[in-house]
């Protein structure tokens, strides 16, 4: 059973940065494609980022496009979420989560249903 612990929250002016991680562990990291979500106060949880289990390919909602950045550390069974330009708007518990491929286009890793294991979330708050 795989399992996921998201570290790096925090607290940020607008304009800041934090950089998010999600260590994993239980079964082979590289096997599995990645997504980070999020989940603001009385939201519903909603796509961020996710990337292919080489790394080689990448989507973004429009709404952190230009902003965050999602990589990825096999060897250390890692993946990461760079945020830059935080705006208050992006204050959400982010979550990362692991799915093990194939996963058909950007409109299944939108979807929270496609992954299969989830963290706990680490929360982001970003003041104006």
């Amino acid at each position: 059973q795989v399992q996921l612990v998201e570290s790096g929250g925090g607290w940020v002016q607008a304009g800041g940065s934090l950089r998010l991680s999600c260590a994993a562990s239980g079964r082979t990291f590289s096997n599995d494609d990645m997504g980070w979500f999020r989940q603001g106060p009385g939201k519903e949880r909603e796509f961020v980022a996710s990337i292919s289990r080489s790394g080689g390919s990448t989507y973004y909602a429009d709404s952190v496009k230009g902003r965050f950045t999602i990589s990825r550390d096999n060897a250390k069974s890692t993946v990461y979420l760079q945020m830059n330009s935080l705006k208050p708007e992006d204050t959400a518990v982010y979550y990362c989560a692991a799915v093990r491929p194939p996963v058909f286009g950007m409109s299944y890793y939108m979807r929270p249903g496609t992954f299969d294991t989830w963290g706990q979330g680490t929360q982001v708050t970003v003041s104006s």
